[in-house]
């Protein structure tokens, strides 16, 4: 029951946020989104005994984020500055934080890709989140989203009633191939179907390709996510939402499909 309760609470803040905040509201929120999955990513890399540098790394993931938007502070754009300015900056900035973290053992690269990693794996897919829902509306933000719930449900039963086959046994052993292509037809066709009316202009051969691409990039960041627990010898990314783990547990499909959406929508 509380698994349910908190599933349901989840579900109707996203859709408020999504659908009904203003633009400056849901830059905040997806930025506080962003500072709780670094705290997590924080703490799994802790695990591995790599010691990253909070604050720092949080501000330049953070700047990065918001460098997306095109919500204006006192009249001045937080997308004045080009990103790959803002990225290539954070990037030789948070890098050199290692250097002082560094004790001399054999953990220098590793202590380094740790303390780099946040601003392309939760910065940059958040950002494209913020930058997605002012090119194309709620609507085209709530597409992807759902997109990815309506994947994850039916890779679910699909493979609880189905599932034969592993799909990926190192790293989750109850994922299996007939989930996933349960959570290929279902989430494809949602994004082909629903994208007629939220996502207009967009034909449908590029939305059966875009509804495929979600779905295999959600199934990665899955895995890559649940990667990083199982190399972290934990179960969830941690216990702030009861019943369902933590942000990252939450996020990890959007975290690889929410890029290449945004690249879809903005040049293709």
């Amino acid at each position: 029951m509380t698994r349910v309760l908190s599933g349901a609470a989840l579900v109707i803040l996203a859709v408020a946020v999504v659908w009904f905040a203003s633009p400056l509201v849901f830059l905040a929120a997806a930025e506080a989104l962003l500072i709780l999955a670094l705290v997590e990513y924080v703490s799994l890399a802790r695990a591995h005994h790599l010691d990253v540098a909070v604050w720092p790394v949080g501000a330049a993931a953070v700047l990065a984020g918001a460098t997306f938007s095109r919500v204006a502070l006192g009249g001045i754009s937080l997308a004045t500055a080009p990103l790959d300015v803002v990225l290539l900056s954070a990037m030789i900035a948070v890098g050199a934080l290692s250097l002082p973290r560094w004790r001399g053992g054999a953990d220098a690269l590793p202590q380094a890709a740790a303390t780099v990693l946040p601003l392309f794996y939760l910065a940059l897919p958040i950002g494209a989140l913020i930058a997605v829902r002012e090119m194309r509306g709620p609507q085209g933000l709530f597409l992807l989203m759902l997109t990815v719930m309506v994947s994850d449900t039916a890779q679910y039963y699909t493979g609880r009633m189905f599932g034969r086959r592993p799909l990926a046994p190192a790293i989750s052993p109850k994922k299996t191939v007939e989930g996933a292509v349960g959570g290929f037809v279902f989430g494809t066709a949602l994004l082909a179907v629903v994208g007629q009316w939220w996502l207009p202009g967009v034909p449908l051969s590029l939305r059966i390709l875009l509804g495929a691409a979600i779905v295999a990039l959600g199934i990665a960041g899955d895995l890559f996510e649940s990667m990083l627990k199982r190399s972290a010898g934990v179960k969830d990314s941690s216990a702030l939402i009861p019943g369902h783990g933590g942000v990252l547990d939450r996020i990890d499909a959007l975290l690889f499909a929410a890029p290449v959406y945004y690249v879809v929508l903005k040049y293709v």
